[in-house]
């Protein structure tokens, strides 16, 4: 979540007319994420989101993550569903630019999680995939595997002015990972983004996940190493095993894996963290003045890198015995 466009209270007014949410109460930007703009509503009636679509989030697409809120909400899945105004409409339209008001989804992340929060994770994001299998909508990952190398092309020298000599050990990445990433594992929608600041909790349990706007139809298993890399890194860029092996053993409570998903999870991992590496790098350096947002820093997925690189085999060790 971030704010790069800050809009006014007439604005606000304007598109709260169209809507039965009562009156304001109190409207603020919230700082997080590097995606969208992004706002706290309060009204007498409720607390609510407004996100105004910015950046990567193509507006052709909007009808495809919102309409998958809705159809989780409707299938029982925790998470913020979208709010249609009184003409029926979920996309709204703000200072020209497309949006959406969705409902405040209660929990809370957590910035440091145990192997317990991993364990209830990994479930959460099972039951997610499951809630999501009869959604027919289709939207390819555009930020896949095929991807990756055509955007470093344009990224060589930002990562060689981040660490002297990386440009050539981020190809070397990309050819290893090209040449065993794998097909033909079971698919479906996947969140693809699906970090502890996205995912909330309540008295230790699943709540529900928020921030849908990169799901699209990959396969279960990358999922899960985006969940990997994202849950079980420690501060200081070591992999918790521990917190891995509790993250796969929850997704197993709802959804076993097969011998092939569970085989492909090392490479999937790393090329998990070869994605966010490149979108950190492409925002680093690209963030607009003045904007109320915090840009990642992509020497956090460097070292995850390196750790899958270094040790190719190591998420292995975090599926079950």
């Amino acid at each position: 979540m971030a704010v790069y466009t800050d809009i006014t209270d007439e604005e606000l007014a304007e598109l709260l007319a169209r809507f039965d949410l009562g009156t304001p109460q109190a409207f603020k930007g919230i700082a997080e994420g590097v995606e969208n703009s992004n706002f706290l509503l309060e009204t007498d009636k409720g607390r609510f989101f407004l996100t105004i679509y910015e950046k990567r989030v193509r507006a052709d697409e909007l009808p495809f993550f919102l309409n998958l809120l809705r159809w989780l909400a409707d299938h029982g899945y925790p998470s913020a569903a979208p709010v249609a105004n009184r003409a029926g409409e979920l996309l709204q339209t703000v200072r020209g630019k497309p949006a959406a008001i969705v409902t405040f989804l209660p929990g809370l992340s957590v910035r440091r999680p145990t192997a317990a929060h991993c364990k209830e994770a990994g479930a959460g994001l099972a039951r997610l995939h499951l809630a999501a299998a009869g959604y027919q909508g289709q939207r390819a990952n555009d930020l896949g595997q095929a991807a990756w190398a055509p955007m470093f092309e344009r990224l060589g020298a930002a990562a060689d002015g981040l660490k002297k000599g990386l440009a050539d050990q981020i190809w070397g990445d990309l050819d290893r990972i090209a040449a065993r990433w794998p097909t033909g594992l079971p698919e479906g929608i996947v969140h693809a983004d699906y970090f502890p600041d996205n995912v909330f909790f309540q008295g230790g349990q699943f709540a529900g996940a928020i921030d849908f706007y990169f799901a699209c139809v990959d396969s279960y298993a990358y999922d899960i190493a985006v969940a990997l890399n994202a849950w079980c890194f420690e501060a200081d860029g070591s992999f918790n095993i521990t917190s891995a092996r509790a993250l796969v053993a929850g997704y197993e409570t709802h959804r076993p894996l097969s011998d092939a998903e569970c085989a492909a999870l090392p490479v999937l991992a790393h090329g998990a963290a070869m994605r966010f590496f490149l979108t950190r790098l492409a925002d680093w350096g690209a963030t607009p003045a003045g904007a109320l947002v915090k840009p990642k820093d992509p020497l956090e997925y460097e070292r995850k890198l390196a750790v899958h690189r270094e040790a190719p085999d190591l998420v292995l060790f975090g599926a079950p015995a």
